[in-house]
């Protein structure tokens, strides 16, 4: 038995690449739990004031769940965007995909928000007039980009974080930078030459280090902030061949976290240590975890409408971070499972069918 025993410890790990051929893994459960980590941290915000702590705010000095959520997504988003670049036949089919997973998604929610804030929060010909351009604005990102004019006149106004529509969208222009990243690397080869790939990542995580330190410029500092898990994830898709998958590694980064928290190096140690551990539970063979694969991927919609459901609640009086919770989880998980059904799979279907007549 000792024997047998030490040979299952020592053994090679899998890698990365051994465990990510085709659609086996947790990735869809992950992200979903990773969505749910952003609300239970919102809930902090919208029941109590915008200068309440989250959690885990303390000891990530200054983030907080919903940051390192985040850092979940981004992470994951890495890895396949870098995987679905590197292997599509095209960079239009590519650029049709993203376009097709995130913005009729996001139209719906941008829309449907409006329609009840209008008709059941408040009502004015002013807010009204405002809708088409808050529409516009923020399914084009132009609002993101150029300005933060994003409330809706007379929307959430007695609330704890007053008039913040959908605080949680301010990720998703980041991810299409991200995206847009991709396809320069992409066009310019940089994924099939693995030097230049290692030396442009290092590079990435030292102006994280040092740009925030002396540019207060908001786009390009949160750009390298966000940047910094998706380097890691499309590092880990390319050398995918040389990354074992193994608990002890797991555990070894979990103390450097600690180790290195006193230290200029926590965040992107603490980024790498995450994403090192997504991919070990994304990975992890578990069949009763890749069950709930057949319900679908319901993490986009839960992320875009959880905010306005969380801030309707508070509206009604959900003002502690539990009652609050238990308001928005029911309530966001039906929305989230209708725009999957009805807006996200067919939209990802007219992608494919696009596909099987260009063939």
């Amino acid at each position: 038995r000792k024997g047998r025993l030490g040979v299952k410890l020592f053994q090679a790990s899998p890698t990365i690449a051994d465990r990510s051929i085709g659609r086996d893994n947790n990735f869809n459960l992950i992200r979903m739990l990773a969505a749910f980590g952003v609300m239970v941290s919102h809930a902090y915000p919208i029941a109590l004031g915008p200068e309440t702590l989250e959690p885990f705010e303390v000891f990530l000095k200054g983030d907080n769940l919903g940051r390192a959520s985040v850092f979940v997504f981004f992470a994951i988003s890495g890895f396949y965007i870098t995987k679905s670049a590197t292997q599509r036949s095209s960079m239009p089919a590519f650029i049709r995909a993203r376009a097709l997973r995130l913005f009729p998604a996001l139209f719906v929610m941008t829309l449907f928000t409006s329609l009840v804030g209008g008709i059941w929060l408040t009502i004015s010909d002013e807010y009204w007039r405002v809708v088409p351009s808050y529409i516009l604005r923020t399914v084009t990102f132009s609002g993101l980009f150029f300005d933060f004019g994003q409330e809706l006149p007379g929307l959430f106004v007695s609330n704890p974080f007053s008039e913040a529509v959908n605080g949680s969208l301010w990720s998703l222009r980041f991810e299409v930078l991200c995206y847009l990243g991709v396809v320069a690397a992409a066009l310019l080869g940089v994924f099939e030459r693995t030097w230049l790939f290692f030396s442009l990542a290092l590079a990435w995580v030292a102006l994280f280090l040092v740009i925030p330190q002396i540019s207060t410029n908001f786009l390009i500092n949160t750009l390298l902030y966000v940047g910094v898990p998706f380097v890691f994830g499309s590092g880990f898709f390319v050398f995918r061949k040389n990354i074992p998958l193994s608990f002890w590694i797991a555990w070894a980064l979990t103390g450097l976290v600690l180790i290195s928290r006193p230290t200029f190096m926590f965040l992107p140690v603490f980024m790498l240590a995450l994403t090192y551990w997504v991919f070990i539970l994304g990975f992890w063979k578990q069949p009763r975890l890749e069950v709930y694969n057949r319900l679908g991927d319901y993490s986009y919609g839960f992320y875009i409408y959880a905010f306005p459901v969380q801030q309707l609640g508070a509206q009604l009086g959900m003002t502690t971070p539990i009652l609050n919770i238990l308001f928005a989880l029911p309530v966001t998980l039906l929305l989230a499972a209708i725009s999957w059904h009805a807006i996200e799979r067919p939209s990802l279907n007219l992608n494919h069918s696009a596909r099987a007549i260009r063939q």
